[in-house]
């Protein structure tokens, strides 16, 4: 399928889902569907690096905070103005901020893009945990500027008021949902190219046996570069709309644990070498969590997804679509044992 097509296809899927929540007119399902939304952007991000090239990013709650506060930080310039530039710009700067919603996104996502090329230029010639817990240092030393940087609210937090309603729209719920579903369309997009393009073939190298790809020539540091700026921006990008959804941004919220381990968690179960695989893990594990939110407590859902995750590394290490890909092989090579051999006895040569 060439990708104007998938695109087309995914844009009309989305939109027929904006259209049934819609028609049902139950704001929850917005609210509930914007989180499931925004996993699979997180779980697609995190399997760009982690997935494809093999490199275990534990510091994805950073990059996602990232975003968030980069949306907090031009929020509240745009609320005082006349407090952040000199009197002569005031009026210039006016007629900039506050910016929209979708400037934010791609703000938030050029931010985390730039600081995951710091961070892959630092780290990525460390391998393995060393790696894992590099980025893991970066999300708590991010945390710490964020709880030591008042401008954003500290470690009190800071509101951001969203508009009660937006034209076309109706609810900023609706907003938000439709912006999130555009953000999934192109994660998606974005993991696929890379699946079928020489890059994807670079980080399966990469993934499979670095030594070797780097003795017979491909630019390992390079390829990572790109995957975690890439990574990097996806996760901005989901975070920007973030402060605009939740309406009060504290730094336990922005960093909190989850979004590191069900960054990790929803690829494992899904399938980390196909681009659907992450999708699948983030709708399956996220809708659970949304039900049983719900239904138990918001708190056993980390239980859950530590769970799921140990389940599927025994029974299922390739994830869901390792499971699907083992069944069709076996279907394909019954049937193709079942049938006679061409010039046997009672067929016809």
């Amino acid at each position: 399928m060439r990708t104007p097509f998938f695109v087309l296809i995914l844009t009309a899927i989305a939109a027929a889902l904006y259209a049934a929540f819609h028609s049902i007119g139950n704001d929850y399902l917005f609210f509930a569907g914007y989180t499931v939304l925004q996993y699979i952007v997180l779980a697609t991000a995190w399997n760009i690096l982690g997935g494809y090239c093999g490199y275990v990013n534990f510091g994805s709650a950073g990059f996602f905070a990232i975003g968030v506060y980069s949306t907090v930080c031009l929020y509240t310039i745009g609320q005082s103005v006349e407090d952040v530039f000199p009197q002569f710009l005031v009026a210039p700067m006016q007629l900039i901020f506050p910016l929209p919603l979708p400037a934010l996104i791609v703000v938030g996502g050029a931010v985390s893009g730039l600081v995951g090329l710091g961070m892959g230029y630092l780290t990525l010639r460390l391998r393995g945990v060393f790696f894992a817990i590099a980025t893991l240092a970066l999300a708590v030393v991010l945390e710490t500027l964020i709880v030591n940087w008042e401008f954003v609210g500290g470690s009190r937090g800071a509101y951001v008021i969203p508009p009660n309603e937006i034209p076309v729209f109706g609810p900023y719920i609706d907003f938000l949902f439709a912006l999130m579903l555009i953000l999934v369309v192109v994660s998606l997009t974005v993991a696929r190219l890379i699946e079928r393009s020489k890059l994807g073939v670079g980080f399966a190298t990469i993934r499979d046996d670095e030594l070797a790809a780097e003795a017979t020539g491909v630019p390992t540091l390079r390829l990572k570069l790109i995957a975690t700026v890439l990574s990097g921006a996806l996760f901005g990008m989901a975070g920007a709309p973030f402060p605009y959804y939740i309406g009060y941004v504290e730094p336990g919220s922005a960093f909190n644990l989850s979004y590191a381990v069900n960054s990790i968690a929803m690829p494992m179960i899904g399938g980390t070498t196909f681009w659907a695989g992450p999708m699948i893990g983030a709708v399956l594990l996220s809708t659970l969590q949304q039900v049983v939110t719900v239904t138990v407590s918001s708190a056993v859902n980390l239980l859950i997804t530590g769970l799921l995750l140990i389940g599927f590394v025994i029974i299922a290490p390739r994830g869901i679509v390792g499971l699907w890909q083992d069944w069709m092989r076996r279907r394909a090579e019954r049937a193709k044992g079942a049938t006679p051999a061409a010039g046997a006895e009672g067929t016809p040569a």
